[in-house]
């Protein structure tokens, strides 16, 4: 029931939180060293889907794409929605 549901939850945000983080860190490397990059709306399709922490931890551990205003903005954003949208979740199942 409910417990293997926020069981799975758990592991698919684990799952796109460090793909979102290692991502990042992939991106930057390439980045340095002239190879194939990963695609912006990769990186923003991976927080949206649920890596938005990873995406902003790997941000700034990294130091990639900070000084992109769509990133800076952008990935704080997603981050926001996603805690608004948990915290609505939980006042509706807790009501």
């Amino acid at each position: 029931g409910d417990a293997l549901y926020f069981k799975f939850l758990a592991l698919f945000l684990a799952v796109m939180n460090s793909a979102a983080f290692a991502l990042m860190g992939i991106d930057k490397r390439r980045a340095k060293t002239g190879g194939r990059r990963v695609p912006e709306a990769a990186l923003f399709l991976f927080a949206f889907a649920g890596g938005s922490v990873g995406a902003l931890f790997g941000m700034y551990t990294f130091r990639h794409k900070t000084k992109h205003l769509r990133f800076r903005i952008g990935i704080p954003l997603i981050l926001a929605s996603h805690a608004i949208l948990t915290i609505i979740f939980f006042v509706k199942i807790g009501g």
